[in-house]
């Protein structure tokens, strides 16, 4: 057995044998394509000579838009025209001439006396010529009223003015008319330079009482010291002064006395 295995070893087999050399044939074949592939020359390409594209840019115009149509004319309204008047012309016929008398011959007897009676005959009523005039009417365009003129709208009424106030009441204060805030002027002995002042303001006040004018009818001497006393004057105020419970204006004098402080 031994000795059997080890021929078959040395004996090749026949089928690798061609598969071995089919291979090598196929290798060989390769390596001969690609020494001839090697040996071709590539061709050179020549270059393309190409003019360069010119480019124009051209502006599109838009086509001009339609125009409108233009507004039909209305057609203007022919005014009737008047009818012209036929004039109608009166033919006068002439009347034919009057027929000739025709005086009749009558014969007489030989024994009567011959006697020749002739006989008016009378004419043919004159023919009457009667003459048409056709009517002719002429229509006239009917007249044109004018629009009627515009009326003025009616002046605006004023507004009746309102009643005058009542005159102002003179009366006495601290007996007509009572005070709600007295006037206090407040100065010192330096404002009455050493001396005693009198002066008189003359007041007006409205119904409830509110000072609405305050002047100096005399002088105190100073005119620093005649403001001070306005100033307190018109800040005070009158209780309302009635009359049978209707109140009124007032005007009144109000006599001052500014005297000297003793201490000071």
């Amino acid at each position: 057995m031994s000795q059997s295995s080890a021929l078959n070893m040395q004996t090749p087999n026949p089928m690798k044998k061609k598969i071995i050399t089919a291979l090598i044939a196929v290798v060989v074949g390769h390596m001969g394509v690609l020494w001839a592939v090697g040996q071709i020359k590539t061709p050179e390409l020549k270059p393309i000579e190409k003019e360069p594209l010119k480019v124009r840019f051209v502006k599109i115009q838009e086509p001009p838009k339609p125009l409108p149509p233009k507004p039909k004319a209305e057609p203007k309204k022919e005014q009737p025209k008047p009818k012209p008047v036929k004039e109608v012309k009166i033919v006068e016929k002439q009347l034919p001439p009057p027929p000739k008398k025709v005086e009749k011959v009558q014969q007489v007897k030989k024994a009567d006396t011959p006697k020749l009676v002739i006989k008016p005959v009378e004419a043919p009523p004159k023919p009457t010529v009667t003459t048409t005039v056709s009517e002719t009417r002429v229509v006239k365009p009917a007249p044109v009223t004018p629009p009627p003129a515009p009326v003025a709208p009616p002046a605006p009424v004023a507004p009746p003015s309102p009643p005058a106030p009542p005159a102002p009441k003179s009366v006495v204060i601290g007996s007509g008319v009572q005070w709600s805030r007295s006037p206090r002027p407040s100065y010192s002995n330096s404002d009455l330079e050493g001396q005693t002042r009198n002066a008189v303001v003359y007041i007006e006040a409205n119904e409830k009482g509110v000072i609405t004018s305050a002047r100096i009818t005399r002088s105190s001497g100073l005119p620093a010291l005649d403001e001070k006393i306005l100033r307190s004057v018109r800040s005070s105020k009158f209780k309302p002064y009635k009359e049978n419970g209707v109140a009124y204006p007032i005007k009144a004098n109000l006599p001052l006395e500014l005297t000297l402080n003793p201490n000071g």
